[in-house]
């Protein structure tokens, strides 16, 4: 059929003129001059019309313009979810404790995307609204061999103590029948077990070298992968996912880069002075209970009704420090109540230190910038910090040689210059919250946006009506401190 160009009506060229200034306002803002290659496509749509967009119009069939008609709306929608969600806003659900009580289980977010700069994707072959899994788990909802450099659109740094959402940086390994657990937690827990059957012993890590202490850790590591691997049954196999496809956590920015973190009884220092600790945070209390705390209280307190059932009259739950003094006060109900203290962990990052560190007196250490090198330089006592950030996230070949020089990519080096900041996350359940003190630092082309307003709220214990939070709805999240 031959092509008889027509002279487009008045309305078709302010609707392309419109369009087109949009979509170069657009590509401005992104800084990407590669979509100018569509805007042929787009003014044929309007004014050339050589290419028949809309052919299934014409069809004598009724069944193929209904079933078109939906198709074309429906891609019309998935295209605009597709931009909004890269670009702008994306809904997200609080799935675990480890916010509360500034978020809850239940509250439902938009998250802004431009608030630390939009992160153009790195995988954009992927379903939209499906974040690694297709729906009813029917298999990956991306295409990984298309990877994208890391970029994101007019960056601003976060801000200490503000809510951020990010990808799990420990969620490139994932096994496939736990896939909400830490494979490298399996790895290290199993390789330790399997360490000690081994060699008949239990390595004391004090009485040794730092190279034999790296040496015992990397021994462990390989123990632990070769275990999972050839017992996929127990685990399922292990599946790579690429950074913007992880797990997304949200946590509280309590260390920015550049600064140096210690934690001293449960306080965060940043460079020597105390962080203010958020309102709502909680720590672990055992509580010894007379009889079962009446319901008004429990609503007053906002306490986790799941967690008072399991306590059978003694037992431990997170509180904040108003429920604490509360509770301390009601002799009537409550005979003891006194603070957990936290011990030693070697579960907490990083894995292969063992600096006897725990979760309320961890570090000091200091957070990467960009740019900058480590104070003091890099040596094999902080290298246990620095080698998952210079191995993994920034793409270096480390090795440490036998007689202990640290060598990347081939060079001895005595320090590192890094390439991107990081940032360090904790959760306001500090005693109930699996953070960067379990997974360290996350870098900066995790960190996917910043939660701006809960839009809903549902106690997931409670009924459709009756489990609604009223007071939550339509609350901007920067006014939880």
């Amino acid at each position: 059929m031959k092509y008889t160009f027509k002279k487009p009506a008045r309305k078709d060229i302010i609707k392309c003129s419109v369009v087109v200034v949009l979509y170069i306002a657009f590509l401005i803002w992104i800084e990407s001059w590669w979509g100018l290659l569509a805007l042929p496509f787009i003014i044929d749509n309007y004014i050339t019309k050589y290419i028949n967009w809309s052919w299934w119009k014409d069809s004598e069939s009724p069944v193929v313009r209904l079933v078109m008609s939906w198709v074309d709306a429906l891609v019309f929608a998935l295209v605009a979810v597709y931009f909004v969600n890269i670009y702008f806003f994306q809904n997200y659900t609080i799935p675990s404790s480890s916010l509360e009580k500034s978020l809850l289980i239940g509250d439902y977010l938009m998250v802004s995307k431009s608030s630390y700069g939009a992160r153009v994707p790195q995988t954009p072959l992927h379903m939209p609204l499906c974040q690694h899994t297709l729906p009813f788990g029917i298999g990956k909802s991306y295409i990984e061999s298309v990877q994208w450099d890391y970029k994101r659109i007019h960056p601003e740094r976060i801000p200490v103590n503000d809510i951020v959402v990010f990808n799990f940086p420990n969620g490139d390994s994932v096994l496939y029948n736990v896939q909400e657990a830490d494979y490298y937690d399996y790895c290290y827990g199993y390789g330790r077990s399997l360490y000690s059957q081994k060699h008949g012993l239990e390595l004391v890590l004090d009485s040794v070298s730092t190279l034999q202490k790296r040496r015992y850790f990397e021994e462990c590591y390989s123990l632990g992968q070769q275990y999972i691997s050839t017992n996929p049954g127990e685990l399922g196999r292990v599946i790579w996912r690429p950074v913007d496809r992880r797990e997304n956590y949200v946590k509280r920015c309590v260390g920015t880069p550049g600064q140096m973190l210690e934690i001293k009884d449960r306080i965060v220092y940043l460079d020597g002075k105390p962080n203010k600790e958020p309102d709502n945070v909680q720590y672990s209390y055992r509580l010894e209970l007379i009889q079962q705390l009446p319901d008004d209280l429990v609503d007053e307190l906002e306490l986790s009704s799941e967690q008072l059932s399991q306590l059978y009259g003694t037992g431990c739950m997170p509180l904040t420090q108003q429920a604490y003094t509360a509770l301390k006060s009601r002799t009537d109900l409550v005979s003891s109540i006194s603070l957990i203290e936290q011990e030693e962990d070697d579960r907490l990052f990083p894995k292969n230190g063992g600096y006897h560190w725990s979760c309320d007196n961890y570090g000091p250490l200091w957070i990467p910038e960009k740019g900058k090198e480590i104070p003091g330089g890099l040596t094999l006592e902080n290298l246990p910090l620095y080698e998952r950030i210079i191995d993994v996230y920034e793409d270096n070949d480390l090795k440490v040689t036998d007689d202990g020089k640290i060598l990347i990519n081939g060079k001895e080096a005595k320090n590192y210059t890094f390439k991107m900041d990081y940032y360090w996350m904790m959760g306001d359940n500090r005693h109930y919250s699996a953070d960067s003190r379990f997974w360290g630092f996350v870098p900066e082309d995790h960190v996917v946006g910043k939660p701006i307003l809960i839009w809903f709220s549902k106690d997931p214990n409670k009924g459709l009506f009756n489990g609604i939070r009223w007071k939550r709805l339509f609350r901007w999240v920067d006014n939880i401190k």
